[in-house]
């Protein structure tokens, strides 16, 4: 028999433990469900270009970090993926002296979803950026997007021909006319081959660029500068093409190579150069050591070089095939006694860079050995300093070595040794100078040796 008091204690156990499960009404509420991440920041394509003629290489900081280092004249980036909101830009020029803020930092607004384009637009003393924009996507179908834009500081106001190829300018309508700074388009055309001219504002007959025939493949997205021509031929402007990946210079199609020669063996008589076994007319006639022709303009080409005694077929002493490319220049050198005569070729960059002069220094006296060359302000003896150039050989060149404009001394001794066997030579280096100094035998061969002087150098 169960007795009320016993039954009273088992119920109120089981509410007990009813109120302790999980269906009482005072248990923890279950959790919400986690809100979605918010969405990904939106983001634009940035690409940098270099076109300040008289400008040293930059680096290119983005946010306080370098993004692009050491770009040259003529050259663009890549894309760079920069998140919406503001960016702050800088261009720093590489100085011989430290890098120098010649552009910002700037703050960029970035809308996302754009293509970004900054140019480095001015001669140095008036360096600026130009920002363009443009929507990111792409041509329609079967189209190409061009946007052209006038980079060139000393060119004057212009109109821009995008014609099939041989098409008469006189009936064909420009893509439109700017001056520097402005800019055409974007304007889509259809993938084909086009001839880009360029003439005077309102003068058609005037062309002042041709690229000649430039095939244009559809989906191409395309932004052109042009920009200063500071190399061989008379066109004023190159155009510098931007696609997303990197840079194409287009020159014009009459664009010649340079070539200038030296004769620099001091053993062999007069000579003359031959061009593509033309003995009736040399290219360059009774050369004689020391001496340097200028530049010669010729057209790109594999050309034979033959070199004679002057006013002979034989003996050939120099046989040598050369690669001549449009807008390249080069100095081709008589190297070595007439017993082993060679040619050293060297390629030349006459570009002025307002910031700095730049010098160099060629190695071209068999007799001398490896040398050490010393390059100290006027007042420093050799004594206390390295070599700025240890142990160079016959044939070697320092490369175009930037130096703040002032007074320097020059001073070339045998490898290892405080000697000088030339110099110490006084320089007055000044801003934009381009000079360049070949080291020579004696006259007739042996030491001591001495200089033939180029460029700014030259008497």
């Amino acid at each position: 028999m169960i007795r009320p008091r016993t039954l009273a204690a088992a119920f109120m156990a089981v509410t007990f433990l009813a109120a302790c499960g999980g269906n009482n009404s005072n248990s923890p509420a279950p959790a919400p469900d986690p809100a979605p991440p918010p969405p990904p920041p939106a983001t634009s394509s940035l690409e940098v270009l270099h076109a300040s003629p008289d400008a040293p290489a930059v680096d290119v900081l983005a946010g306080g970090s370098v993004v692009l280092s050491n770009v040259p004249y003529k050259t663009g980036s890549g894309f760079l993926t920069v998140q919406e909101g503001t960016l702050a830009v800088e261009v720093r020029a590489i100085t011989p002296s430290g890098s120098v803020t010649v552009i910002g930092p700037a703050n960029l607004p970035i809308a996302g979803d754009e293509r970004i384009t900054v140019i480095a637009v001015g001669e140095t003393a008036t360096l600026e950026p130009l920002v363009l924009t443009a929507p990111e996507a792409g041509p329609a179908a079967g189209n190409v997007r061009l946007r052209v834009v006038h980079a060139a500081p000393n060119a004057p106001a212009v109109d821009v021909f995008a014609t099939a190829p041989g098409a008469d300018l006189a009936s064909a309508a420009p893509l439109g006319t700017f001056a520097f700074g402005e800019d055409l388009g974007p304007v889509e055309v259809p993938a084909a081959t086009y001839q880009v001219r360029v003439t005077l504002a309102g003068d058609a007959s005037t062309v002042v660029f041709d690229s000649g025939e430039v095939p244009l493949t559809a989906g191409a997205d395309l932004v052109i500068a042009a920009v200063q021509n500071t190399g061989p031929g008379t066109a004023p402007i190159s155009l510098v093409a931007l696609d997303g990946t990197g840079s194409l210079e287009i020159l014009d199609a009459t664009t010649p190579s340079a070539l200038r020669v030296v004769h620099a063996s001091a053993d062999a008589p007069d000579v003359d150069i031959i061009a593509n076994d033309d003995f009736a007319a040399p290219a360059v006639p009774a050369l004689a050591f020391p001496d340097v022709t200028g530049y010669l303009l010729l057209p790109p080409s594999t050309l034979n070089v033959k070199v004679v005694p002057a006013g002979a077929a034989t003996p050939v002493v120099i046989d040598a095939d050369l690669e001549l490319e449009a807008g390249v220049e080069q100095t081709v050198l008589a190297v070595g006694p007439l017993a082993d005569i060679e040619p050293l070729v060297l390629v030349d960059d006459n570009r002025r860079i307002a910031t700095e002069a730049r010098i160099r220094l060629v190695h071209a006296s068999p007799s001398a050995g490896n040398v050490d060359i010393y390059v100290t302000d006027a007042l420093t003896s050799i004594d206390d300093v390295e070599p700025a150039f240890a142990g160079v050989p016959f044939k070697a060149d320092t490369g175009y070595v930037g130096l703040a404009p002032g007074s320097y001394a020059v001073t070339v001794t045998p490898a290892g040794s405080k000697v000088p066997a030339i110099g110490p030579v006084s320089l007055d280096l000044e801003a934009a100078g381009i000079y360049t100094a070949v080291a020579r035998d004696e006259f007739g061969g042996g030491l001591p040796p001495g200089l033939i002087l180029l460029d700014d150098l030259a008497p």
